[in-house]
């Protein structure tokens, strides 16, 4: 096989790898692996670590592709969005189809045969909250899409924990609960520097249906619930003194930051809310991490 066919292979493959959105999965996987050495006194299962890392990422790529399928048209419209490979015509309708059907696929089956069928379940119903529930039917008709949405974006650690020990409790709700309250600050800070782009595809996002003021304002409350909740790991005795000294200074920075937006408005500073709301969960959730081990001493 010649250097010429194989560059063109590589080529569609790493634009199929694209549809995925390999960027957002890593943060998901991330969350979802804490969740799973969170969920066990010392280290997981070696099986259910590896496969359940794999499946879940391969599920979470395959919604990923079915988001970019049916937003494709919006995707077109929007500066953010159109380089991505099928506005772009990169790849076909066909192509695409098939990348959700097998990898998606392949990710539930691993889950299935290696894990235990109850985090199959929950991963397939997270697939089809976020691919289906929340990007047809919430996204295009509501400006509170982001919040009840929110509710599959925020599964991934529950799914890690489930991966390791077979069961959803109180202290992996307590995380679905973090990244739950994340996500309206988050993708609403995104929305506000975005809103004529949103405008333009038709999408309802809340800049564009109530205005900045309106969203800036719920930014800062929904930081204030999310430092609120971020305590809640602390008083349970789930977490310790370092996880909640990070936790203060995470979420003092983050208030801090909505503060800013909320009193003077610039695109600058709802770029730099959305960037830091990304190294934010990281941080936090690396903190529960070590926190958890140096308890265990």
């Amino acid at each position: 096989m010649s250097v010429l066919t194989l560059r063109p292979m590589s080529i569609a493959t790493g634009r199929l790898f694209a549809l995925g959105k390999p960027r957002v999965v890593a943060l998901i996987v991330f969350t979802a692996v804490i969740g799973m050495f969170l969920g066990v006194d010392g280290l997981p299962p070696l099986a259910p670590l590896g496969f359940g890392t794999i499946g879940i990422a391969l599920v979470a790529m395959s919604a990923a592709a079915l988001n970019c399928l049916v937003e494709q048209k919006i995707d077109a419209v929007m500066a953010r969005t159109r380089a991505r490979p099928l506005p772009k015509g990169e790849i076909t309708v066909a192509q695409a189809i098939a990348y959700v059907a097998i990898v998606g696929g392949t990710g539930l089956l691993l889950l299935y045969a290696f894990v235990n069928s109850l985090t199959m379940w929950l991963t397939l119903a997270t697939f089809v909250g976020y691919a289906v529930v929340y990007t047809a039917f919430l996204k295009p008709r509501t400006p509170q899409n982001i919040v009840i949405g929110g509710a599959s974006g925020a599964m991934p650690p529950v799914l890690g924990w489930c991966a390791v020990t077979g069961e959803v409790s109180a202290d992996a709700l307590l995380l679905f609960l973090i990244v739950f309250a994340w996500t309206p600050p988050h993708f609403w800070s995104l929305a506000l520097y975005r809103k004529h782009e949103y405008s333009r595809a038709g999408v309802p996002m809340l800049p564009v249906t109530h205005g900045d003021r309106f969203t800036r304002l719920h930014i800062l409350l929904y930081a204030l619930i999310l430092t609120a909740v971020c305590l809640m790991p602390f008083a349970t005795r789930m977490s310790g003194a370092i996880y909640l000294a990070s936790s203060l200074v995470l979420n003092g920075v983050f208030v801090a930051y909505a503060i800013r937006l909320y009193v003077r408005y610039s695109d600058g500073r709802a770029r730099r809310l959305f960037r830091y709301s990304i190294s934010y969960l990281a941080c936090l959730f690396a903190a529960l991490l070590i926190d958890h081990y140096w308890r265990l001493g």
